[in-house]
């Protein structure tokens, strides 16, 4: 009986911890559309240098693919009812966007590589938060879309050769 009570306890306060250290959607959106903005901008940047193949394959597909993880998450935020904000960059990405722009040849490619292993690491997180915390049924299923994709990049990123 103890036992049974401790449990439920145990339970209950693991759910309002839950709740307490749920993403607000607002939150939600703003990282989700600053991550997107990000890569999109990063990768179009080391595009206009990079000569190594695996560099290019990789910015070419953070376009595409950001691009349509950007549109999920719109269309996720309208059927929601939400009228997403334009995504702006936070301080840390338009940083990172700088030093990536002051980068020349084989050290903007090292430094792209390395901003995309953080900055990916830290859009797994976001998309995995609001999955599992998530109170907009539509942008939580949209998140748990987008974390394989993050997963996948991540990867992808680990396999790449040492420049």
């Amino acid at each position: 009986m103890i036992r049974t009570h401790i449990a439920l306890a145990l339970a209950a306060s693991a759910s309002i911890a839950g709740v307490a250290n749920a993403l607000p959607t607002s939150e939600y959106l703003m990282k989700a559309g600053a991550s997107d903005l990000f890569e999109k901008k990063s990768a179009t940047l080391v595009l206009q240098s990079t000569k190594n193949a695996k560099v290019r394959g990789f910015a070419d597909m953070m376009v595409t693919d950001h691009g349509k993880s950007t549109s999920m998450v719109k269309a996720a935020a309208i059927k929601s009812g939400i009228t997403p904000k334009p995504p702006m960059l936070s301080a840390d990405q338009k940083m990172m966007i700088a030093k990536l722009t002051a980068a020349k040849g084989m050290d903007r490619d090292m430094l792209y590589v390395s901003q995309q292993k953080t900055a990916h690491q830290m859009a797994l997180e976001t998309q995995q938060d609001y999955a599992t915390t998530g109170d907009k049924p539509a942008l939580k299923a949209t998140a748990g879309k987008i974390v394989p994709v993050v997963q996948e990049h991540i990867s992808m990123l680990n396999a790449m050769p040492a420049m």
